[in-house]
């Protein structure tokens, strides 16, 4: 069901197709390097080079009658090639051109996700700088906490966003391992320099000391990075979802002309684009289970891996590419409401700085408990409605003798908290970008209020 939604290329990497003629170029260039150390005859290859060819249909009778996939492929493939096609796959067995034609495939899906992860990377930078200055309120716990701005929150989901490239990078290295050591990996009956001059030729390097298989701890790792990527997209989807909330509505995902949220309540506008996200990335995790434990195999090998990835593989990876699709375009046409976060930031009428006030008090001398008691019954007072913070932090008497009513208003001002954004973007986004006016000394204008771009 996920496919039909993705970029094409991704599901083409994982038909019969393009499995076959993966192998297929293995089993040719086995044979290339068999000729150059004069094992078999140069014609007979240019004659495969000429003459091969892939029929998924004839493979599928083939393998219904002698069960190996390996033998349906090279008995097909050498029925067309003819009398030649006696030299395919010598001195090789099954998993190195399982294996090999499998590390490929990763290989080459992996390079789309990076894509993938590039526009999610831009389109994130983009929203982080155009909202750099706009404030919210931050939360811990899902409670109010102290101001921030939705910027920063989007430079953090960034520098997570960068950190998942390097650890896909790493993990695509890793996998872009191939062997044809033979039965049992010890080059029984196949020389290393065929190895190394088929690996060569496709950019891959050869597994050191292969079981008969590759390793399946890269492709553990693999699968664990994709899992990790899929979990922090979710992370953003859960975000945009908790602030679409209609109590919040601080955010929203783009709704479409003619689009409808449900079938009974016409003004429904439900965040399912981030929803959908974050269900496929509980696939990603149980995926990453999976790869995990293939890693154990009986002695040199056995296959207990092999239907796990045939149905991993194709499915981590296209979810995946769906996932960052997905949300970059959520990310590039979300609906941001800087006024609703300037009004829930003013929801609790000040409150969320009295640790700027704390903290003055104790720079005027007094005891931390102490004015720490004096704080908290002030905002006590506010959150059941009987003050505002600034004068209920007046009207206290301890607090009178250390703090005016104009160092009230200076210590409660939001925009204290915008001295470090600088800071913090150089650090989120890698650059400091052009110099910030700063705003720490004035109340937002209406402008800033209401894009918030800076």
């Amino acid at each position: 069901m996920i496919s039909r939604y993705t970029r094409p290329a991704m599901g083409e990497i994982w038909t019969d197709a393009a499995r076959y003629a993966r192998w297929l170029e293995i089993e040719i260039l086995a044979c290339e390097a068999w000729a150059k150390r004069g094992r078999i005859p140069a014609r007979a290859v240019q004659t495969m080079r000429r003459r091969a060819r892939i029929d998924p249909e004839r493979i599928a009778e083939l393998e219904a009658e002698v069960k190996h996939d390996i033998i349906a492929f090279v008995t097909q493939v050498a029925e067309t090639v003819g009398p030649d096609g006696r030299f395919l796959h010598l001195g090789l067995t099954s998993s190195d051109v399982l294996d090999t034609g499998f590390a490929l495939q990763l290989r080459d899906a992996a390079a789309l996700l990076l894509e993938g992860q590039d526009r999610l990377i831009a389109a994130l930078r983009r929203l982080a700088l155009a909202h750099k200055s706009t404030l919210m309120i931050g939360r811990t716990h899902g409670m109010h906490a102290e101001p921030i701005t939705f910027g920063v929150k989007v430079a953090s989901w960034h520098a997570e966003a960068v950190r998942n490239r390097e650890r896909l990078v790493t993990a695509t290295r890793e996998i872009a391992v191939g062997t044809l050591s033979g039965a049992v990996g010890v080059f029984g009956n196949v020389s290393p320099q065929i190895e190394s001059y088929v690996l060569g030729k496709l950019g891959l390097v050869a597994e050191p000391v292969a079981t008969q298989v590759v390793a399946r701890d890269r492709h553990a790792a693999f699968f664990s990075a994709l899992a990790v990527l899929g979990t922090s997209i979710e992370r953003i989807a859960l975000e945009i979802r908790h602030m679409q909330r209609t109590e919040l509505g601080e955010a929203e995902e783009p709704f479409t002309s003619g689009q409808k949220g449900s079938s009974a309540m016409p003004h429904k506008r439900n965040p399912i684009l981030s929803e959908n996200v974050t269900g496929l990335a509980r696939l990603l995790r149980a995926y990453a289970g999976a790869a995990l434990e293939n890693v154990a195999l009986w002695h040199e090998r056995d296959i207990s891996h092999s239907s796990v990835e045939r149905v991993i593989a194709p499915d981590a990876t296209i979810a995946l590419d769906f996932m960052l699709a997905r949300m970059t375009g959520v990310l590039e046409n979300l609906v941001v409401r800087p006024e609703r976060m300037r009004a829930n930031l003013e929801l609790s009428r000040g409150v969320v700085l009295s640790e700027n006030v704390l903290l003055a008090l104790v720079q005027k001398g007094a005891i931390r408990q102490d004015a720490y008691r004096w704080v908290q019954r002030a905002a006590h007072d506010t959150l059941a409605g009987r003050s505002t913070f600034l004068d209920a932090l007046a009207a206290e008497p301890e607090i009178q003798k250390r703090l005016s009513k104009r160092d009230l208003e200076r210590l409660l001002d939001p925009d204290r908290h915008l001295d470090h954004l600088d800071l913090l973007f150089r650090r989120g986004l890698g650059t400091s970008g052009s110099s910030r006016q700063r705003t720490s000394r004035r109340r937002p204008t209406a402008r800033t209020s209401r894009g918030g771009a800076k």
